[in-house]
This record gives C-alpha cells, structure tokens and sequence, in this order.
C-alpha cells in the first residue's frame, strides 16, 4: 500500500510557511537599489504597494488551482493536467535540478554574508568560509526536516514569527528614536523597471503554497486564506519597514544607503550593537527562507517520482517520519553542489530567474486552460477579478522572463547556456523513460 501525506497543516503552519519563505533577505539587500528607481519618497511607497497588488494577482490565481487539486506537487499537478503529463515533468526536473537548490543556494548565501560578520573561524580564506557557511545551513536544516514534518513546520514558525517581529522592532526604534536625514545629495537613478524586478523578487514565494497542498487541514479554506493572509502580510510588513526607512533617513539617505537596517537602528543604538543585531535579525530571516523552500521544494520531487520510475527513490514518503526524506536528501545534496560551483548570491539568482518566471507564466495560465479543459471539477474559491487579474499577472511574467533573459545574456551568458542544456536533458529523459500517466479523475 503506497504511503501518502497526512494533513498536519494549520492555518497558522500554512501563513508562517508563506511568510517566512517570502521575506528572505531581499528587504534589508535591495531596499536602497528599489528606491533609486523610485525617484522620491512616496514612489518608494507606490512601488512595494504595486508589487504587493501584481503578486497577489498571481497567489489569486494559485488558490484557485490549489483548492480544485489539493494534492502534493502544486504546479506538477497542474501543468499535467493542462498540457500533458510532459508539461509537469519538465517543471519537477526544472525544480529539482535548476530552481529549488539554486533557490536554496540564493538565501544561503544571503544567511552566510551576516553569519561571517557575526563569527567568522575561517576569515583568512573568505572564498571558503561563504561556502562553508552556506553549505551548513543546507545541511542542518535538511536535517531537521528529514527528521519529521512536526519538527520542520515548528521550525519554520519559529523562524517566521522571529523575523517578524525582528521587522517591527526596527519599525519600532524609528518610530521613537532620532532622525537621522542624509545631506541632499544626488541620486544614482536606476530605470523604475528594474525597481519593479528588485521589488517583485522581495515579493517572491507566495506560490509555495499550492506545493503542501496535501498536508494542509481544511483545504477548501485554509489555502485561500494562507496565501491571502501571508501575502498581505508580508505587503504590511514591507510598507511599515520602507516608511520607518524614510523616516530615519529620508529619501536621500535610503537610497544612497550601503547598510540600510544598520543605519536606520544606529540613530538609537551604538554603531557596532545596530550592526550585530541587524547581522543576527538577517541570519535569522534568510535561515527562515531556506527551512521553508527545504519543506515545499522537496514535494515538488516527491510528486514526480511517484509517478516517474526513474526518479522513484525521491517519490516514496517516510510513514514513521511523514516527509518524503528521499526527495529532502537529494534536494539538499544538489543544492551544496550549487553552492560549491557557483559561490555568490548573484550568479545563483543568474541561474534560476528565467525558469522560475517561466513557470510561473505557464501556471499562471493553467488558471484559464484547465477552466476550459476541466469545467467538471469543483472550484471551492475562483480567482477575484477573473479574467483581468490572470492576464495582469501573465503580462508581468513575460516582462520578468525578458528583462532577466537580456541582463542575464549581456553579463553572464553561460548561466543561459547551463539552463538550456538542463532543461533539453530533462526533455530528452522524459522521452527516454516509461511514464506512468497522471490519472484523469479525482
């Protein structure tokens, strides 16, 4: 008898698992670069507010696929079934090879820049302790989530509910410490669709939901309100963080800023404490993405291999632990892999931007094809504002997949290169190999 997921999921679980995967360390990184694009102090406001708007678009249309096909595997699932059981497998071999460990790698290394400022044993060879930082924290928390799935969602809402009140505690300190406005000086302006790019990657995560779908309790209602709680949330977050930002500093001060939470609590707070605590309050936010894309990456592997033979050993689910512990480990070797061959935060993100668009352009349209296709299935929730929302969403995806296509052939074109031959070998493999189809029916 094939063992399959037990529903363990809160609401709660669910919110903090959105949450903690979308504020990584994007916010405390890019901030300053969004706010160049922005070109004054309410644009840095419209901007997160616009980005929040475009990617609760999208988590609308993720509701609705995950409350009609509440199975383990999010858009596997529904790539399947709108194109073919071809569809879904390029997707789980693109996650499994390319997107979920570069993705685990991105906040990795992200975790390893603010640990090393924090207690660095190998500081005479920076080249190895980033690495060596990076690669721990793949390991301990795989680990933790091989262990069981209590352990891991406990995990990540500790980690969540830390960062979060991390963020407004620098909220806080601005709201009752001094300003501290830079001296008006010019602003190095960057175009506002990069701005958009910057912010809309802060923004991403929200979809990870659709890929716990199986474990969530009360399905019907819990998914929908998970990804609109979490995905607003995080917008309110945001919001409160950039305006204690531009109160602290100004406009002038954000933008031109190289540390921008360290500066904004250093106005009440000792230079060097403010540094520690923001290095320790970003430790904390990145470990929180990697816990979560470690828990939902691997049930995207999970749902492939239990239906494609050659990828069996990551498709079988641990009945005494309830975590696909195969999928875990494999997922967590090639992600160290990437860490050791590609050793920066910006050639991960090089490496995995095109095909996480990508995707979510292919899903994203699932929303209007499976409505077509399969006008049978129940829909407990159906997208707000159909069909304009769906195509709004779409439209952003293109743009993304574009603009990264372009930066990334003009810098780096050999992570282009890399993507091309993966995902032609992910094709190849599917055609070389027996899979068994999807069924039809619920």
């Amino acid at each position: 008898m094939r063992i399959t997921p037990k529903r363990e999921l809160s609401l709660y679980d669910s919110t903090c698992i959105i949450v903690g995967i979308i504020i990584g360390a994007g916010i405390y990184q890019i901030a300053p670069d969004i706010a160049k694009g922005a070109f004054c102090w309410w644009g840095v406001l419209a901007i997160w507010v616009i980005g929040g708007l475009l990617s609760l678009c999208g988590a609308l249309g993720y509701a609705e696929l995950a409350t009609a096909y509440p199975k383990e595997g999010g858009d596997y699932v529904y790539l399947s079934r709108a194109y073919g059981s071809w569809a879904g497998f390029l997707f789980g071999w693109g996650q499994l090879a390319i997107i979920r460990p570069g993705d685990i790698a991105v906040m990795a290394f992200a975790f390893a820049l603010y640990a090393r400022t924090i207690y660095d044993p190998l500081a005479a060879h920076p080249e190895h302790s980033q690495r060596a930082f990076a690669a721990a924290a793949v390991v301990v928390l795989t680990a933790i989530n091989i262990v069981g799935v209590k352990e891991g969602k406990w995990t990540q809402n500790i980690l969540t509910t830390v960062k979060a009140l991390g963020l407004l505690a620098i909220v806080g300190v601005a709201a009752f410490g001094p300003k501290s406005p830079a001296p008006v000086q010019p602003v190095e302006a960057i175009p506002i669709s990069l701005a958009l790019v910057f912010v809309l990657f802060c923004y991403g995560g929200w979809n990870e939901m659709a890929y716990v779908a199986a474990e969530v309790k009360n399905p019907r209602r819990n998914i929908v309100r998970a990804l609109v709680l979490g995905s607003v949330a995080v917008g309110v977050l945001y919001l409160l963080v950039n305006g204690a930002f531009l109160y602290t500093l100004g406009y002038e001060g954000l933008a031109n800023s190289s540390a921008v939470a360290t500066d904004t609590v250093s106005t009440a707070l000792d230079v060097g404490i403010a540094g520690r605590l923001v290095s320790v309050l970003v430790c904390i936010s990145a470990l929180g993405a990697v816990s979560g894309l470690i828990f939902t990456g691997a049930r995207i592997s999970y749902a492939m291999g239990a239906e494609h033979r050659a990828f069996r050993v990551v498709g079988r689910w641990n009945a005494r632990t309830g975590t696909p512990a195969g999928a875990l480990l494999l997922q967590g070797i090639i992600a160290i892999i990437l860490i050791v061959a590609l050793g920066s935060f910006v050639d991960t993100i090089l490496y995995t931007a095109a095909p996480v668009y990508s995707f979510y352009l292919a899903t994203s349209l699932t929303v209007i094809v499976l409505r077509r296709k399969e006008p049978h299935i129940e829909r407990p929730y159906r997208v707000t504002g159909y069909p304009f929302t769906t195509i709004i969403f779409c439209a952003v995806c293109a743009f993304l997949i574009y603009s990264t296509v372009s930066y990334a052939w003009n810098v780096k074109p050999r992570s282009l290169q890399v993507l091309a031959a993966v995902l032609i070998a992910g094709m190849i493999l599917y055609w070389l190999t027996d899979l068994r189809r999807p069924p039809k029916s619920d």
